[in-house]
Formats: structure tokens, sequence, C-alpha cells
């Protein structure tokens, strides 16, 4: 029977290692190595390893580090699964946020205060909360997948608490005012007749990027929206499918709409119109990145700036919750406002109604004065 360094007996089975002690039970044949402090702390390990086993819920974790089962991960279990702006959205808040503290880490022994330790540095260096909940996203697929494959035995997001929503910044619209003014000084810009059709469906930017002539259905009198126009650094380019299933979706032509959408037809006077050329292009018949037409959405308020009228930055997305905004005050049903969106869920396209409505109550008072 084995000695502790002061001649103790102890008990059948472990023996004193350095300042601990340790345990080599053999079970069904194969040899375990446990470490503890205490005997005791040895003696329950063993107990443990001992159910584990028996019930089926033992993990024999291998030495694999976060950075190695993440690109399997992306691999294996992403790449084709999910669309290509996904797979590089993930890419870019590993590189970003995650592999610096993670990378190099065993993944068997991250643990819950580490990802919330994480978290709250993403916090301190001012991530947005949407952009947190991504990384925790990313995170919880890996450590969920890598306990099915029995890499760990717990997920540590389960441990770990997000940060709170801050309070949300209003949709920024533009009122009557700033759109005419804002078209009238867009009249200087190759991409006049793209605000204009942004105004007019609220297509998202990549989707009026990715328009083609073959999408202007003018028999049934509607915009087929089919794509979205997006561009990879290493990459170029690419069409991808649109943001969410109930973004591929129908936008019925009105004929202002379909007035202008002749015009941009005719906009660079091309030899031949090509049915697969994007409708919004540049003067080489090129795709537009959203950096160009931010520029041209910075001139033209420089030219308003020049004018001497106030006129705060917008980006494309404005012309967006501009139209949802003009469709509620004209009216339009919320069910019907969220399918010409392409919105997932109706409870988004309500959140628009309810910002709406609480920039417009106090007219809607002013009305039922004179009852009183």
């Amino acid at each position: 029977m084995a000695t502790d360094k002061r001649g103790r007996k102890l008990p059948k089975g472990i023996q004193q290692r350095y300042n601990g002690y340790e345990a080599r039970p053999m079970i069904d044949g194969k040899r375990y190595l446990i470490h503890g402090k205490t005997i005791a702390e040895v003696q329950k390990q063993v107990t443990d390893l001992k159910y584990k086993l028996a019930h089926g819920l033992f993990v024999d974790k291998k030495k694999i580090t976060f950075g190695e089962w993440f690109n399997t991960w992306m691999k294996e279990y992403k790449e084709g699964r999910i669309k290509a702006g996904t797979l590089a959205a993930y890419q870019k808040y590993y590189n970003g946020c995650i592999k610096e503290r993670f990378g190099n880490v065993y993944i068997n022994d991250i643990r819950g205060e580490h990802v919330q330790r994480l978290y709250n540095d993403l916090v301190k260096e001012e991530y947005a909360v949407s952009s947190i909940k991504v990384v925790s996203a990313v995170l919880n697929g890996c450590f969920s997948q890598a306990m099915k494959n029995g890499l760990i035995e717990r997920n540590p997001i389960n441990a770990a608490t997000l940060p709170r929503q801050t309070e949300k910044k209003s949709r920024q619209a533009l009122t009557k005012e700033q759109q005419e003014l804002f078209m009238e000084y867009a009249k200087e810009s190759y991409l006049y007749n793209m605000f204009a059709i942004m105004l007019r469906t609220g297509m998202r930017s990549g989707e009026v990027r990715g328009l083609k002539y073959i999408d202007i259905d003018k028999k049934k009198n509607v915009i087929h929206v089919q794509r979205t126009l997006k561009y990879l650094e290493h990459k170029g380019f690419f069409e991808d499918t649109p943001k969410t299933h109930t973004s591929k979706r129908d936008i019925p032509l009105t004929k202002d709409t379909l007035a202008i959408l002749e015009e941009q037809r005719l906009f660079w006077k091309f030899d031949i119109v090509k049915l697969d050329r994007y409708l919004f292009c540049n003067e080489n018949g090129d795709p537009l990145s959203r950096e160009r037409v931010q520029g041209e959405i910075d001139r033209t308020i420089r030219r308003i700036h020049g004018a001497g009228y106030e006129f705060d930055r917008i980006t494309s997305h404005v012309f967006r919750h501009t139209f949802a905004t003009r469709a509620i005050e004209a009216g339009m049903q919320p069910q019907v406002l969220k399918t010409i969106l392409g919105h997932s869920s109706l409870a988004m396209t309500m959140d628009l109604y309810s910002h709406v409505m609480e920039d417009i109550k106090a007219d809607e008072m002013e009305k039922i004065e004179s009852a009183f």
C-alpha cells in the first residue's frame, strides 16, 4: 500500500505526486489519469468518472485549440450550408474579436468566465450589442458542435450573460421637405434614378444594385427582387440570395416608378442593352459598390450645404426608412408594407409603425382638439 511523504498509508489506488495526489484507475481495460489537490478530490473524480463511463457521459478530451476547431467547423459544417455573406461575416468576427483571445487556447480549457470576459471587453471597446450577439452566435455554434462531437462536456456560452441592449437609436427618415431637397440636388448625380427608385420601393442597397433588366416584369407590372449584390475583398462582386426568405419578393410597379426605370434603361446609351446587365452601374457597365453609392450621397449633401441648407449625413438605408414612413403616413396596412419591404416578421414592420406614430401623434391630437 502506498504512503504519503509522512509515511501515512494512502487509500488503495491513490499516490502522492508533488503537492497533490493522483489515481490511475483501470476501467474496462483502459487506463485513466486523475489529478487532485486532496485525497477527497481525487476520490470524487474517480467516482464521477465511473458514473460518466457507465452512463455514456464521459468525453475523452483531445488537445485541439479553438482556432483549429473553428476552421474545421467552418469548412465541414458551414461551407455550402449558409450564405456566402454570412460565412464571410463569421470569419470577420472571428478574426476581429475571437481569434486573439481564444485562437490558441485549447477548446476544453475555455470556461464561462472566459466568455464573459470577452463580452465585457467588447463592451469596453464600444462594440454594438448587435455585434456582440453575432460573436456569441459564432461561439455558440462552435461549442455546440464540439459537444456533439465529444470534444467538450459543457457549452461555456450557457455560463455567460450577454450585455443588456441599450436604448435603440431612433430610425432616421427624411421629412418630405428633406426628401425634396435631397432629390433636387441629386439631379447632378448619375445615381439620381437609383435614389428615386429606393425612395419609391424601399429596396435595400444591395437589392437595387443587383437589379437587372430581366427583373422588370411589365406583363405582371412588378419588380422581381431575386438577388442582392455583395463584395468581398478576396472574391470581388458576387450575387447572393436576398437577406431572408421573405426578402425574395415582387414589388408592384407604379407609373412613376416604371417611367424612372425606363429612363435609366436609356441613361448610359450602351450600344447593346444586355438583359443580364445591372440596371444601376457605372459608365462601363460594372457593378456599384456600397462605398461608391455612399460617395454620391455625400457629394449631394455637400452641394446642399454649399447652397446654405443644413442637412445631416445619411446612408442609403435612410431611403428605405423614408419609403416606409411615407407608406405609413399614406395609410398603408402593416401586412402589405411587410411584404413590400420583405421583412421576416410583422413585428419588425410594427416597430416602424410605432416609430412613425410617435412622430405624428401630436398632429393627430390637434385634430380632435375641437371636440373639447
